[in-house]
């Protein structure tokens, strides 16, 4: 079947790296192994950050401009049109302009995954785009939640509650493998995060005062991202001296090497919707420090794969960290638990027969 796909926060091709990206990127797999053809329909990006109202209108503006020029070209050539419409990642600050008139255009399906709604926006800066995620909720045939705790606020506004259909945050066990982690030397600690303002320099700020505690014992850290708060992380880490290595942003492929080459991977995780960092992270053996926001306790088995703290506890924070660095036995267990984790609970394959049996619900003709 023909999928139309678009993500309104951020392209699947769009140049910066980030988890939301890889998210996009991993649904367009999952499509692709339940035997679909997933179609890039738009790399329109609806995303306004300021709460500006002016702006948003624009946006609103150019999104109905593109849909009617999306639907021209479907009934221009009826044979490329798209069976079922597929939008990744909408709320208030990227909503989706495009999704909901085209495919009630089409008469076809329309499935949105990672949908949030936050009612105390009715009112807000973002009241526009806010209205526009609660219309494509309500227009939904089905609404694909990674994130659990987004499951209270989208219910209620769903026209049929059965269209919540749960999936675990996943992704390609195969590119992460575990390594046996020789003994000797300090251990290695990792994070990797766009170093951008708001809730990941928070994160940041948080590590650094965390680590800032442990320097009584030995332990090095590697960090990998960059972005435009480069300045504010090096100086939140600053008191951490010459154990910290710079690595800079790399592909996931990248990635996937240094993790192997780790031993525990720390990230304070504020605000984190359920952080695919921290999926990778356990998916090659590494036990994980994180905090509990959002959705992470659905990725991070709290004294099974790693150790949670409250979000921004810096005193807790640090004190699980130091747990798992005076204690070798204890990650080696904590890492192989989520590694099998991973594998039976967040692989791409339990995921994509998780979209092949949602897809044909909705389009019994294509699945018979």
């Amino acid at each position: 079947m023909r999928v139309a796909f678009y993500a309104p926060l951020k392209s699947p091709d769009h140049p910066v790296p980030s988890g939301d990206r890889r998210v996009a990127e991993l649904f367009l797999e999952a499509l692709r192994l339940a035997g679909h053809e997933p179609v890039l329909a738009s790399r329109f990006r609806s995303f306004e950050g300021r709460g500006d109202g002016a702006r948003q209108a624009r946006l609103a503006a150019v999104g109905r401009r593109l849909a009617e020029r999306y639907l021209r070209r479907c009934r221009a050539a009826p044979a490329e049109a798209p069976q079922l419409w597929f939008t990744y990642h909408l709320y208030h600050k990227a909503p989706d302009w495009l999704g909901p008139r085209i495919s009630a255009a089409l008469g076809i399906p329309y499935v949105a995954a990672e949908a949030s709604f936050a009612p105390k926006q009715a009112r807000g800066p973002w009241a526009a785009g806010h209205h526009a995620a609660l219309q494509a909720i309500r227009h939904a045939d089905a609404v694909v939640g990674l994130n659990p705790a987004d499951r209270d606020c989208v219910l209620p506004r769903l026209a049929d509650p059965g269209r919540w259909v749960a999936i675990k945050p996943f992704l390609d066990a195969r590119r992460y493998r575990p390594e046996t982690r020789e003994a000797g030397g300090p251990p290695r600690l990792i994070t990797a995060a766009m170093m951008r303002p708001g809730d990941k320099l928070a994160s940041y700020i948080v590590l650094g005062a965390a680590l800032a505690r442990l320097l009584d014992i030995g332990w090095c850290l590697e960090v990998v991202g960059d972005g435009a708060a480069r300045a504010q992380v090096t100086a939140a880490l600053a008191p951490l001296g010459r154990r910290v290595v710079w690595a800079g942003a790399f592909a996931p492929e990248a990635i996937a090497s240094r993790l192997m080459r780790s031993d525990l991977y720390v990230w304070p995780a504020i605000n984190e919707a359920f952080g695919m960092a921290l999926l990778e992270a356990q998916a090659s053996g590494l036990p994980v420090a994180a905090g509990a926001s959002g959705g992470v306790a659905g990725v991070v088995a709290h004294e099974a794969t790693g150790l949670l703290t409250p979000p921004g506890d810096i005193a807790a924070f640090a004190a699980a960290v130091r747990r798992l660095l005076v204690d070798r036995d204890l990650r080696r267990r904590f890492g192989e638990a989520a590694r099998r984790r991973v594998v039976a609970e967040h692989d791409l394959p339990a995921a994509a027969a998780r979209l092949a049996a949602v897809i044909d619900a909705l389009c019994p003709a294509h699945a018979a």
